[in-house]
């Protein structure tokens, strides 16, 4: 089974423009992404997936590979999509044979965040080996929140699932709301988890999703998740103990260290 890690990376960003340029510690955030995603056993390619110039020349300056994707994705999930396309597309154009289509044949597409610079590239093994269990086409993690500050903080989207890992809901309030128990021990009932923005997709299903359009649900919360659920798409979830490190701001550098 061949796996291809797409990482979407935009300049543009209206809290931290040029985010994927930042330098942390003499590499900047796009190489150390890059470099950590070639670490997961899972993935048989990585790809950066752009929609700038100044970070295709610099991912092709590391050694990295990178493809020019269109500047009217809305969401990663859309730039990958495109990725897989113009792969698949390119290979056909190819005279080769088919066993030789790299292209072709990539069974599952991985999107990684382009702003958690120190990924644990085994976060990345875990959402592919759900969707190799064969009865989800999209996967993705959660955590145990630990944290009380992460409870009512909006920017930390919380998920519930099902005791078989089947996605329920993904929301920036809390959830589930602990009825008969004060918020004071909410953190001590494990029953809280936070979703890690990391997914996995069969391939043959991303045209699909690219193709659905905002949902109900999705507009309201703001979160993307929530429109392949409207629309049926299951989505499994493992959960992992590693706690992952988002840049949204200047300040998020300096609290890495």
């Amino acid at each position: 089974m061949r796996v291809l890690g797409v990482i979407p990376a935009r300049f543009a960003s209206t809290r931290f423009p040029g985010k994927p340029m930042v330098e942390i510690n003499g590499k900047t955030m796009i190489q150390r992404v890059y470099e950590q995603a070639l670490k997961a056993k899972s993935l048989s390619k990585v790809v950066v997936a752009t929609d700038d110039e100044r970070i295709f020349n610099h991912v092709e300056s590391f050694g990295g590979e990178v493809l020019m994707t269109s500047s009217h994705h809305q969401s990663g999930t859309d730039r990958c999509a495109e990725v897989i396309h113009r792969l698949n597309t390119e290979a056909m154009q190819a005279l080769i044979t088919p066993s030789e289509r790299w292209g072709d044949f990539f069974d599952i597409v991985v999107n990684i965040q382009g702003d958690e610079p120190f990924i644990d590239p085994s976060q990345i093994d875990k959402v592919v080996e759900v969707l190799k269990k064969g009865e989800f086409m999209i996967s993705t993690l959660v955590k145990c929140i630990d944290n009380a500050d992460f409870v009512n903080n909006p920017n930390v989207v919380k998920a519930i699932f099902t005791e078989k890992g089947k996605a329920i809901y993904f929301s920036r309030s809390p959830i589930p709301y602990l009825r008969h128990t004060p918020p004071s021990e909410w953190l001590s009932k494990g029953e809280l988890f936070k979703h890690i923005g990391l997914y996995a997709y069969k391939s043959d299903i991303l045209k699909e999703l690219a193709a659905l359009k905002p949902s109900r649900l999705e507009q309201l919360e703001s979160l993307e998740q929530l429109r392949w659920i409207e629309n049926g798409f299951a989505i499994g979830v493992a959960i992992t103990d590693i706690e992952t490190k988002g840049i949204d701001t200047p300040e998020d550098i300096l609290a890495l260290f």
